[in-house]
């Protein structure tokens, strides 16, 4: 009996988080209101905002206040799994209202650029010519949420220490400060200051001031939402391009390395395992795509380069920004950008794919044991790498946790690919278009677009689900509420 009463007590405070959430999601969807003062003929559109809203606010009010309780300690990782999985559907949803609420799209479609949104992919089933602005600085600031993570900016910052599983469950492994709550709170000063400054950039640069608004959010966020039907590189301008990859980088850095960088520890922050193995593959895949590929359809070096970069650093960086047109590239191009959308940015950022982290420690674990061959057990080293808070040593536990995430990853992706490559599409475009939605990038062969098959937008919308949650926090909520309603269904014995 005292385990059941500790699962209804579990259960009782994930619905009131749900709660929560619901009030969260109704207070930020009144947000995009505040742009109808400059386009007075879209005030058509506010309802469309106000009522879920509304309704959002109330209905979680009611929620929170039905399962209030004192106590809100004891939130294991695994729970806080189960939490953020919620809470991130339960957003998406909510979220996907206003999308509905417009006359030319339907449930899949609203479902899937609300999912595109907060989970920072940037694929887009929406013709930003026709869109409303209001419904366009909605997608970026859904994309600007997303990249923060809804447990940090809501569950962790109201429940204090309590909210460290929470934290972790949503993919945050750094703690900028010692206590949750503060960690949040400064994480959310440091992406909002960079927000402020890129906004300013790109005004500067030559961008109008809401264009300017919206790539900043949809830049930082690496989510890469744009206002205009041909991305970045419809401006054709090489300074908007720089201050985009410098919000890039921004955006695929681990959280706690900015803060370093703002605490003046500038060669700690050079000796990062991740930074360093970013920069190295950088520096190979750069001139071997402009060099070998992109020479043979480009006039110069220098726009070979320019637009080989630019593309490059939004794949790897999971933004899904381009100045190219896809079908135009070589297929060895291609190839280098579906590595790097599966590679995807740094931990504890807002970046998505397997993470270089991850990565760099395969890399280092294989050289580790070819090494170790002719050697005694025991003597092989464990693996130090350089992370934010100093030099850690990683044990066998941890390399072969890392090895069978990247496993059931590429699983994944390869069942998606299969899915798209039974209705039709060619094995190329199908790696690319997947690689995009389970990396959370955005970048798009033309698969992605409102007349797509509905299996495949689903596909996709579970992809950008799955990448975004880190796979294994959703294995861990599936299996933990299985058993929970195993345990709860069992007849006592008598």
């Amino acid at each position: 009996m005292k385990f059941t009463e500790q699962l209804k007590n579990k259960y009782n405070l994930i619905i009131h988080f749900m709660g929560i959430t619901l009030i969260f999601n109704g207070i930020v969807m009144l947000v995009p209101l505040l742009v109808l003062p400059f386009y007075g003929n879209e005030k058509i559109y506010a309802i469309n905002f106000i009522i879920p809203a509304l309704s959002a606010i109330l209905s979680g009010t009611v929620v929170w206040v039905l399962t209030r309780k004192k106590n809100h300690n004891g939130i294991t990782v695994r729970d806080g799994g189960v939490m953020v999985v919620f809470a991130w559907i339960l957003t998406c949803l909510v979220s996907s209202i206003p999308f509905l609420m417009l006359r030319d799209m339907n449930f899949t479609l609203s479902v899937f650029e609300s999912v595109s949104g907060w989970t920072t992919t940037g694929l887009s089933v929406v013709n930003v010519e026709l869109a409303p602005h209001i419904y366009l600085f909605w997608r970026s600031f859904m994309q600007l949420l997303g990249g923060a993570g809804i447990a940090v900016i809501v569950l962790a910052s109201i429940i204090g220490p309590a909210g460290s599983g929470l934290y972790s469950a949503e993919g945050r492994s750094d703690l900028l400060l010692p206590n949750v709550t503060k960690s949040a709170k400064l994480m959310m000063s440091i992406y909002l200051g960079y927000v402020i400054s890129g906004t300013i950039l790109y005004i500067i640069a030559g961008m109008p001031v809401f264009d300017s608004i919206n790539h900043a959010m949809a830049a930082l966020s690496t989510g890469g939402f744009s206002t205009v039907t041909g991305s970045i590189g419809e401006y054709n301008s090489a300074a908007i391009e720089i201050v985009t990859i410098i919000l890039m980088f921004a955006g695929t850095i681990n959280f706690a390395a900015h803060y370093l960088l703002l605490k003046g520890r500038f060669r700690q922050f050079a000796k990062q395992g991740e930074s360093r193995f970013m920069v190295f593959i950088l520096s190979l895949a750069v001139p071997a795509v402009v060099f070998l590929s992109l020479n043979q359809i480009y006039s110069g070096f220098g726009e070979a380069f320019r637009k080989g970069f630019f593309n490059l650093v939004s794949a790897l960086s999971t933004t899904g920004f381009s100045t190219v047109d896809y079908n135009t590239w070589p297929v060895f191009s291609i190839f280098i950008l579906i590595m790097f959308m599966l590679i995807g940015g740094g931990t504890g950022s807002t970046a998505g794919g397997i993470k270089q982290y991850r990565i760099y420690i395969m890399v280092r674990s294989i050289i580790k044991h070819i090494r170790g061959f002719n050697m005694p057990a025991r003597s092989i080293k464990e693996l130090k790498v350089e992370r934010p808070e100093g030099k850690v040593f990683l044990q066998e536990k941890e390399e072969l946790r890392t090895g069978v995430f990247i496993s059931i990853y590429m699983l994944l992706y390869f069942a998606g690919v299969m899915i798209f490559l039974l209705h039709g599409y060619s094995l190329t475009d199908s790696m690319f278009e997947f690689a995009s939605s389970i990396g959370t990038v955005g970048l798009s062969i033309g698969i992605t677009t409102a007349d797509a098959p509905v299996m495949i937008l689903w596909t996709e919308i579970i992809g950008m689900i799955m990448g975004r949650l880190e796979i294994l926090v959703i294995f861990y909520a599936g299996a933990r509420i299985i058993r929970d309603l195993k345990a709860l269904l069992r007849k006592p014995i008598v």
